[in-house]
């Protein structure tokens, strides 16, 4: 059945104030301005105008929501927390396991990578078990390891090459031959949780270094300093060439707007905005979970035992409408970093973006980017 949706096309590339998007089943069909359609279709009944219309949101380091978790085995949990996440406009989203037993993630993930086999989410993003104990958060510091090629290999093939991202500290011993394992099968190597140097993290970014994405940039590193530049420097840099995406929890709570402010400016194009958001994600203060951890959730900040902030309780809109509202981002540009950019830095395709031949995912918002209709494989949610 072919459907017609009439409003402000907003895509990361440009605002069309009347444009009409096709659907026929799943996929679009075409992306026309109002005029245009009009002209090849002559005949039809002219839509109204539904408001502003954008691509399906795309969150690639998410783990839970609704009081559901993705690091479970129960297949109920994660499609629930994926469920949550799409009613609130993203239809695509990569399913966080965080560090914990080397069996239970390497169980968690053959789970997950049936999920995504069928559709259902768009893969695993995988933090940790190789991560800095120095700077590891709200990772459980107890089942921390340097990188191994065994288990590495174990979680790739678990997932049944849905393995789309995993974070690593660049700065562990066996990190090269882990990451190009890695890279090799088209997992992409996001650099985090580290207390690397400068110069440790930037040469792990070169494009022979196999890092290419930075998880939730500022968090989990050192601070920027202007004698210590450290991790953050090296990203944003090679961000600036281009070379690099960096996630931004847009959330308000992870980073301030003028940190926000700063990465859109230095590194146009190459930021991914996401959420980080774990169980507590839309629910109440309360007593939640987040790998083997107890997670305390305050004024809508979520803390471990540690007081290290827990993950977020954001949804991905949310992010949007910060980038734009609080850090001066034009909207063009924060869509495109909720849709396109992170949907390239994860090797998602046929998402991210409207255009012939992708799925038919898009949200409809009003002028304050709230919430009115989703669309997911050209079906509206109710």
């Amino acid at each position: 059945m072919t459907e017609h949706i009439r409003g402000r096309i907003v895509t990361g590339h440009e605002i069309s104030d009347d444009g009409v998007v096709t659907v026929n089943g799943a996929r679009v069909t075409s992306v026309l301005g109002f005029a245009e359609w009009l002209a090849l279709h002559p005949e039809s009944r002219i839509p109204g105008h539904a408001g502003t219309v954008l691509p399906g949101l795309v969150d690639i380091h998410n783990h839970g929501g609704a009081g559901h978790r993705f690091d479970t085995v129960d297949p109920r949990e994660a499609l629930g927390a994926a469920a949550f996440h799409r009613s609130r406009g993203t239809t695509t989203v990569l399913a966080g396991i965080v560090t914990a037993a080397p069996d239970d993630m390497v169980a968690q993930a053959g789970m997950l990578g049936e999920l995504a086999a069928a559709g259902e989410i768009g893969g695993i993003h995988a933090e940790g078990p190789f991560l800095s104990g120095t700077r590891c958060g709200a990772q459980d510091p107890r089942f921390l390891i340097e990188p191994d090629q065994k288990l590495a290999r174990r979680l790739v093939d678990a997932a049944g090459g849905h393995l789309r991202v995993m974070t690593m500290a660049p700065e562990l011993p066996g990190f090269d031959k882990v990451a190009a394992m890695l890279a090799e099968q088209g997992v992409t190597v996001s650099l985090g949780h580290s207390d690397a140097s400068f110069a440790v993290f930037r040469e792990a970014l070169r494009p022979n270094g196999f890092g290419s994405s930075v998880t939730h940039l500022a968090n989990g590193m050192p601070p920027l300093h202007h004698r210590g530049a450290g991790p953050v420097a090296a990203a944003l840099a090679a961000a600036a060439r281009g070379t690099a995406t960096v996630e931004l929890i847009g959330d308000g709570v992870h980073v301030d707007s003028g940190f926000g402010a700063m990465v859109f400016a230095a590194a146009p194009g190459q930021v991914a905005l996401i959420t980080d958001a774990m169980q507590a994600a839309g629910m109440s203060d309360g007593v939640y979970r987040l790998g083997p951890q107890e997670v305390r959730v305050s004024a809508g900040v979520a803390r471990v035992a540690s007081g290290s902030i827990a993950g977020g309780t954001a949804h991905l809109l949310q992010c949007v409408a910060w980038a734009v509202r609080e850090c001066g981002v034009p909207l063009v540009d924060a869509v495109r970093a909720a849709t396109e950019t992170p949907a390239r830095a994860a090797g998602l395709a046929d998402v991210g973006d409207l255009r012939a031949g992708g799925y038919a995912d898009l949200l409809v918002v009003d002028d304050e980017l709230a919430l009115r209709r989703v669309m997911y494989r050209g079906r509206w949610l109710p």
